[in-house]
């Protein structure tokens, strides 16, 4: 790949603003996938791990997402290692209010005590002094979820973080946490086909608020054959296609397509510059399917 075309990759996709404070480009990098097997313990090949967010970098990437219950501890450590000194434009993204007990468990913990010690550790192991943007991974159904947000606002009321998201929440969990709170950030489950959260992202469209979708792709069979065929007009893959959906979907979009491989990394970026015509983006919004 030539060095004309890695400067316009990330660059393609547009600029979202943060609260105001802090602009990146709509194509992220999500950082779970370069932990070991069930998101625990390290990854089978660090070095490629390292590359990966390296790779990312370079092709124009300035907003990483990542959490620490992502290993746990482990993609944070490696996102430090890889990019540590960062570079002045790179906004790093985490996350609490999950415990991991094992490989693939996940068990809740909001509470006020958790997340201070949640951000403190997240603040050493990313070698940061404040957290750009931190976020409440998931509602905890037996700690009240306003205990959870102001204990957030007392954490950037302290200056150990800049900007606070939510992840996993309904619009009522939005409009409650902005009572106590600025939110620049809502991180749900959301693809072309997968649009439960539909309501929400409008809603963070009329408000300002970057919208960040997980799992992106999320396409059962007839929207996968669907996809194919759209890729296959445009020489492109169907990943790529699904990511181009979400950027045309709405301007405050912020997709974060996540791989442990440079090649995939390479082609989900270069989504970017794939733009889809009015009708094929109608058509893929017709699919419902899950």
């Amino acid at each position: 790949m030539n060095k004309v075309m890695e400067g316009l990759l990330a660059v393609a996709s547009g600029t979202v603003s943060l609260g105001g404070e802090l602009t990146v480009r709509r194509l992220g990098f999500g950082a779970m996938r370069i932990t070991g097997d069930g998101i625990w313990g390290p990854p089978k090949d660090p070095a490629s791990a390292l590359a990966v967010l390296r790779r990312a970098v370079e092709l124009g990437v300035n907003f990483i997402d990542t959490a620490d219950s992502y290993g746990p501890n482990v993609s944070e450590e490696l996102i430090a290692k890889a990019l540590a000194p960062y570079p002045k434009d790179l906004v790093i993204a985490t996350k609490g209010g999950w415990n991991r007990p094992g490989p693939g468990q996940w068990t809740h913990d909001a509470s006020p005590e958790h997340l201070r010690k949640a951000v403190e550790g997240s603040l050493k192991r990313l070698r940061l002094d404040r957290i750009d943007v931190y976020q409440l991974h998931t509602p905890d159904p037996v700690v009240p979820f306003d205990a959870s947000m102001e204990a957030l606002a007392e954490l950037r009321a302290e200056g150990k973080i800049r900007l606070i998201g939510l992840s996993n929440v309904t619009r009522e969990h939005i409009e409650r946490a902005r009572k106590i709170v600025p939110i620049i950030s809502v991180q749900n489950r959301y693809s072309f086909a997968d649009r439960e959260w539909d309501y929400v992202v409008d809603y963070c469209e009329q408000n300002g608020i970057a919208f960040i979708p997980w799992f992106p792709l999320g396409a059962g069979k007839v929207a996968g054959m669907l996809l194919e065929r759209i890729a296959k007009a445009h020489n492109q893959t169907p990943k790529q296609v699904a990511l181009a959906w979400l950027l045309k979907r709405s301007p405050v979009m912020l997709p974060i397509p996540g791989t442990s491989s440079t090649e995939h990394l390479e082609e989900n970026v270069k989504a970017a510059e794939l733009r889809l015509s009015d009708e094929e983006y109608a058509q893929l919004a017709s699919v419902t399917e899950r």
